[in-house]
């Protein structure tokens, strides 16, 4: 009998998740001139407003990550994806600073949860060698989800006030954790639908299903490869975060677009509507120059080499163009060759952490996000500093891309630590 394709439809769950992520992340940097003009918030207080989220994202990350290590990602999940979307719709609610302070900080501590737990049901549902790829198929969808956000918000307006706009965002929430509840398992061997033959495809991934209780940190501060993915997703994330906070802003105060157009929103969803496509692409890179590398782990290290040289030449070409649409479509390739890296990563979480994925995927989005914390508060100082020049944030940022660089060149992605 052949096997049944059940494990697709963790993948499936995987991906609409990873869509609500960035549409409920990603749509505050649509509304943000109407929260703004509304609320009477400066550009530096909301700088601070989109921080509170990133700050809480990465404190969060490793209870996350560990509570799935721990529970099972089927409990925490629904627990997490619920909070949020509480959270996101409470945003519209926010009458003040302190108040759309809190509710976005509360938001990001359950967002939190996502991406770690997500990695932890690859490794219990998914061979090794599908892992990857599923991984950059998840963040294709994610990316593409952030980057439609910009037209969704600009539709959902016309029909509502933006602040029911963040209550129609959180609704999705609530529906996929009760619809992930009742269908997904912790044990493939728990789920109905997955027949023997598809429990053998699963047999590598078996040793993870034991719960992983502690943070094995004294593994991970004394990994070499640990401490580079830190740094390089702290670096990556520091850029990253720019796309999804300042950009619109950007786009009006810098290129003179007009933010009401729709080739406007269009343009700003380039970098991750391309950079969906580089999720993907790296995935499917690496698994190509496997053999020709010499190994999986030398592919990945190539793959990431290249993502991050080609995002920081991308983006200084993108300061120097004149023209705005040029502009844009240099940056929406450096968030393509920013992503190219991204499924290498997260498999290496995978495949370095082993039992302890989750922990490990959720100290990486930890440090990645103290680094996207940092990116929205930096750039209105940088911008004071130098009399409005927008060039200076981007080169700074494109800085960041040749230490990520240098990262790629040391990361053992493919050992696990319990090897080490």
């Amino acid at each position: 009998m052949p096997a049944t394709r059940t494990r697709f439809g963790v993948i499936l769950f995987a991906v609409t998740l990873g869509i609500i992520t960035y549409i409920d992340r990603v749509c505050i940097s649509k509304a943000a001139p109407l929260i703004q003009a509304d609320l009477h918030f400066t550009k530096e207080q909301m700088g601070y407003i989109f921080s509170a989220f990133t700050l809480a994202y990465a404190l969060f990350e490793i209870p996350g990550g560990w509570l799935g290590d721990k529970m099972g990602p089927r409990r925490v999940l629904m627990r997490v994806v619920t909070w949020w979307s509480i959270f996101t719709a409470a945003t519209g609610y926010a009458w003040n600073y302190t108040t759309m302070l809190v509710c976005r900080f509360l938001f990001g501590a359950g967002e939190a949860g996502a991406f770690p737990n997500i990695t932890k049901m690859f490794t219990i549902w998914l061979p090794q060698k599908e892992r990857g790829m599923a991984q950059g198929i998840t963040w294709l969808c994610a990316r593409w989800g952030g980057a439609f956000t910009p037209l969704l918000v600009l539709w959902v307006l016309q029909f509502v006030k933006w602040q029911h706009a963040f209550v129609i965002f959180g609704a999705l929430g609530i529906i996929w954790s009760v619809v992930f509840y009742l269908w997904f398992r912790d044990n493939p061997k728990d789920h109905p639908s997955v027949n023997a033959a598809e429990l053998a495809l699963l047999d590598d991934a078996s040793k993870n299903l034991d719960s992983h209780a502690t943070i094995p940190w004294g593994k991970f501060l004394s990994s070499p490869t640990v401490l580079l993915l830190w740094l390089y997703y702290f670096c990556i994330s520091y850029v990253w975060y720019f796309y999804v906070t300042w950009l619109p802003t950007y786009m009006t105060e810098a290129l003179h677009l007009d933010p009401n157009q729709k080739m406007t929103a269009i343009l700003g969803g380039l970098p991750l509507f391309l950079g969906g496509i580089g999720c993907f692409a790296g995935g499917w890179l690496a698994n190509k120059l496997t053999d020709r590398a010499g190994g999986l782990g030398r592919a990945r290290r190539w793959v990431g080499v290249l993502g991050m040289l080609g995002a920081g030449g991308l983006l200084v070409a993108s300061s120097m163009l004149g023209n705005p649409v040029l502009a844009m479509i240099a940056m929406g390739v450096s968030g393509f060759f920013n992503d190219l890296s991204m499924p290498c990563s997260w498999g290496a979480c995978m495949d370095v952490g082993g039992k302890a994925a989750g922990s490990l995927s959720g100290s990486m989005n930890m440090m990645g996000n103290l680094g996207g914390a940092l990116g929205p508060v930096v750039a209105p100082y940088l911008l004071n500093h130098f009399d409005h020049n927008w060039s200076v944030p981007l080169w700074v940022a494109a800085g960041t891309y040749l230490i990520s660089a240098a990262c790629w060149l040391f990361i053992d992605p493919v050992t696990p630590i319990e090897a080490d």
